[in-house]
């Protein structure tokens, strides 16, 4: 532990998630919302809260009513708020979503002209929290415009790739001007990290194949000890340069799959901390990731260790394959 008691430091993007009330429909036929916390290195945070970690997010938000909902929320979560700073004359982000699919549900980004998290400087970040703290969590999103380009990777160079340093690659496309250039930020970013965790259509923007098996071989050359590559109702393919394992994923009746992966990560994180081995925190984060799709909202739906422990003592275990 650090110390400033923090286990773990997210960094990135924070805001204020509407979810329809109304299911299986399109927006334009939505009568009402509920409002959560979101945003991915938010709800990692927020996730391992839940499962007992010291956690903090370092991010901005805008001066604004959605602002202080957000340092409360986090809050109330247990999540250290003392790193969220204010960017004068922009806006707190807000996200619609439509549950149209529930599995898959499209987005809505209000973050013009720019996300506050987008607009952390050097005078914004904790350098030796971000040295010390156990587990430093960086995004792919983080990298996607200056400042915040120039920040992210000035802290991982501060860090010196010392474990453990996460790379959640958290690629959407509309956050950047094409795939080429987030292949090379990104990219960047491999080189610096000790594990990367995505999903399919992510490690392909990286590494240019959707393939577990060759994605992971490319994410290894980078000098990358450990990489989860998320593929859906087919579980999750964990590499390591001596072990390479496919752990099925937990069953569950999807209600909102939004915030599923941030449960993952969440999990991840705790795993790694907890110094299990790849397959056990791929086992443990798969059913995290399981209890919230079937719940409505992210932050609010992330699970308790308890929680996730009985689903997993329900669950008829299916051994990891090894590849």
């Amino acid at each position: 532990m650090s110390a400033c008691g923090l286990e773990i430091l997210t960094v990135g993007r924070v805001g204020v998630d509407l979810y329809p009330q109304q299911s299986g429909v399109p927006l334009a036929e939505v009568t009402s919302f509920a409002k959560s916390l979101g945003g991915t290195a938010t709800n990692v945070a927020v996730a391992a809260a839940r499962l007992g970690r010291r956690t903090a997010v370092l991010t901005k938000v805008g001066p604004d009513g959605f602002g202080e909902y957000v340092r409360k929320a986090l809050g109330e979560f247990g999540v250290t708020s003392g790193f969220v700073s204010t960017a004068p004359g922009l806006q707190t982000p807000v996200v619609f979503c439509e549950l149209n699919p529930p599995d898959d549900p499209p987005l809505l980004f209000y973050r013009a002209p720019v996300a506050p998290d987008l607009t952390l400087t050097a005078a914004d970040v904790p350098w030796p929290i971000v040295a010390e703290v156990p587990l430093l969590w960086v995004t792919g999103t983080g990298v996607s415009v200056e400042p915040a380009r120039s920040t992210q990777r000035d802290m991982l160079i501060r860090r010196g790739r010392r474990a453990y340093t996460v790379l959640d690659l958290d690629y959407r496309h509309m956050f950047w001007p094409d795939a080429a250039t987030a292949r090379q930020e990104i990219g960047w970013m491999l080189d610096h990290v000790t594990v990367v965790v995505g999903n399919r259509a992510e490690v392909e923007i990286v590494t240019g194949t959707a393939d577990p098996g060759l994605a992971a071989d490319r994410l290894l050359a980078h000098g990358i000890d450990l990489a989860f590559i998320k593929c859906g109702p087919e579980g999750v393919f964990v590499a390591t340069d001596t072990e390479r394992v496919h752990v099925p994923a937990a069953p569950v009746e999807v209600v909102c799959g939004l915030g599923a992966g941030d449960g993952f990560g969440g999990a991840l994180a705790h795993g790694l901390l907890a110094g299990w081995d790849p397959e056990r925190i791929a086992r443990y984060a798969n059913a995290a990731g399981a209890l919230v799709a079937g719940r409505l909202a992210c932050a609010d739906a992330m699970p308790t260790a308890v929680e996730v422990e009985e689903l997993l003592a329900r669950q008829v275990i299916r051994p990891g394959v090894a590849l």
